[in-house]
């Protein structure tokens, strides 16, 4: 507006014609901001609402690394000025030594994780039940020691996984109200002499898990299978997918029936992968090569980009945290889903569609996914993806890098967990149609009420930095408004304070506070639950 202004003046020399550029200006700018406050005053009817759709009542899972298991190499920590700065350099310039896990401009050794550990398990029970998920990139050529004293790993291997680790991932799968997903080694210590996929190592993990009291209830083949050179499996094709999924199939089966094969796990960015030094399958060729895969539940993984630690990939992947609450970066997720959403249609209809690992950004997270400002995508592509039918969506990770829910050294909740909190507390699995279009600065989703039948929840955020939002709400409710004094801010407030645990580790009550009828306001950059009660009944 500005801009047309100026031209106004520099191209009107007489007083006559400048005034009539101010009144027009005057006009567009007053029309302008009748559309505007149009735009941001809605009404909800939620007795009209129709259900739509329902998610898995572990709707709301996650992802444990392999990695974090076993100990090994993973994404470095930002250094405690990242956060100011507005773009990072590569930290190099060739992209092999990105993917390269000896890397340590990119990554450093984590020591095992302590399941057992009473914080993590309390912040881990809150979000039950879940499905979690151990696996990545480290899980496709991981070794399941024979005893725990044997340290000799077998060529074709890059990590030794103990009894005594996956006895602790058991128990703490136990202790959460969880179930199992992994994945299982693939790598060259697995293939037979024609290249193909063994289930001499699936074999012991299965039966290992079943002899310690514990179940896998579902797993992917392997991690990522569309960029397999970057997850240990050299040369990998379509044909080899095809023949490595037909052996798994059937050895599957046979094993564990009860054990859901998940699949194909691809992985794609929201933005064009187009890396020379990268060898992508393509997932089209790769689900249609004879014999063809068949799937249980039908995967994908996906990053709106990669984080600015792999810069190296193109800056065209990359995203910056100015963009963080743009309708451009949080539909991301729509447009990636409606590419596998045709290949789903086509080779796996009817079978359940999960989301089996996600975050901000690959490669460990930006440095603002650890701040309130990421809270926005992570609850708005759950709001998302629920309406687009996927069942089960596995956030990367829970407690490693900075895309973790919780800080992987002290285990502090950051902002997101408690945005999972609440999600947790209060919304059913029941997906209703809220009736607004998704519009920036009006994201508005609905679910059937946790815990009440015919209860709504209104999942309602506002993700304009300087416009608040007005809903027209019929009946009283109950709200549950999350903010932070700081957008990158590394604490959030509920209500106005400050949710954190107490010195005796544990969790705050999550309370809501009354919200009379009538016309409500929503402050520029908040995320409110808001609860309906029976009477605002939905359509079934």
């Amino acid at each position: 507006m500005h801009l047309y202004f100026l031209s106004l003046q520099a191209v009107s020399r007489s007083k006559r014609v400048w005034k009539s550029g101010v009144t027009l200006f005057l006009f567009f700018l007053f029309t302008t901001s009748q559309i505007n406050a149009q735009r941001k005053s809605i009404t909800i009817v939620p007795s009209a609402l129709r259900q739509i759709g329902l998610v898995d009542e572990r709707f709301q899972s996650y992802n444990i690394e392999m990695a974090e298991v076993i100990g090994g190499n993973f994404w470095k920590p930002y250094d405690k000025n990242e956060l100011s700065k507005t773009e990072t350099k590569p930290a190099q310039d060739n992209l092999a030594i990105a993917i390269d896990h000896s890397n340590t401009s990119l990554y450093q050794a984590i020591p095992p994780i302590n399941l057992y550990d009473k914080r993590l398990r309390v912040l881990a029970a809150a979000l039950g039940p879940v499905y979690v998920r151990v696996s990545g990139t480290w899980a496709n050529t991981v070794y399941l020691m024979e005893n725990d004293k044997d340290t000799s790993l077998p060529n074709g291997f890059n990590g030794m996984l103990s009894k005594k680790q996956w006895k602790g991932v058991i128990d703490y799968i136990k202790a959460v109200n969880g179930k199992l997903v992994t994945s299982f080694s693939v790598g060259e210590g697995v293939r037979n002499k024609e290249g193909i996929w063994t289930p001499v190592e699936a074999k012991k993990i299965i039966n290992y898990t079943r002899a310690i009291g514990g179940d896998i209830a579902a797993a992917e083949l392997f991690n990522e299978p569309n960029v397999g050179a970057s997850g240990g499996v050299k040369g990998y094709t379509e044909e080899k997918f095809a023949k490595d999924m037909d052996v798994f199939t059937k050895f599957a089966k046979a094993a564990a029936p009860k054990m859901a094969i998940v699949g194909p796990g691809s992985v794609s960015l929201g933005a064009p992968l187009a890396i020379k030094s990268v060898q992508v399958i393509d997932n089209e060729k790769m689900l249609s090569t004879e014999p063809k895969a068949k799937f249980d539940i039908f995967s994908y993984h996906f990053y709106g980009a990669v984080s600015q630690r792999c810069a190296a990939f193109g800056k065209t992947l990359t995203t910056a945290k100015e963009n963080a609450l743009s309708e451009n970066w949080l539909s991301r997720t729509d447009t990636v889903f409606e590419v596998y959403n045709k290949l789903y249609k086509k080779y796996s209809p009817g079978k359940p569609i999960w989301l089996t690992e996600t975050a901000d950004a690959a490669c460990g997270g930006n440095p603002w996914a650890i701040t309130y400002l990421d809270c926005f995508r992570y609850l708005d592509q759950m709001g998302r993806l629920a309406k687009n039918g996927v069942k089960v969506i596995f956030h990367n990770t829970f407690a490693v890098s900075e895309y973790g829910m919780i800080d992987q050294n002290t285990h502090t909740p950051r902002p997101k967990y408690w945005a999972a909190l609440l999600w947790q507390k209060l919304m059913g699995t029941k997906v209703l149609d809220a009736g607004i279009t998704i519009d920036s600065g009006v994201h508005v989703y609905a679910h059937g009420q946790k815990g009440n039948s015919g209860g709504v929840t209104l999942l309602v955020i506002n993700n304009d930095k300087t416009q608040p939002l007005n809903i027209n709400i019929p009946a009283d409710g109950e709200r549950y408004t999350l903010s932070a004094d700081d957008l990158m801010g590394l604490t959030v407030k509920l209500n106005g304070k400050e949710l954190q645990m107490n010195e005796r580790d544990e969790l705050p009550e999550l309370k809501g506070e009354k919200a009379k009828s009538g016309l409500m306001e929503f402050s520029p950059a908040t995320i409110t639950f808001l609860v309906l009660p029976k009477g605002a009944a939905h359509k079934k």
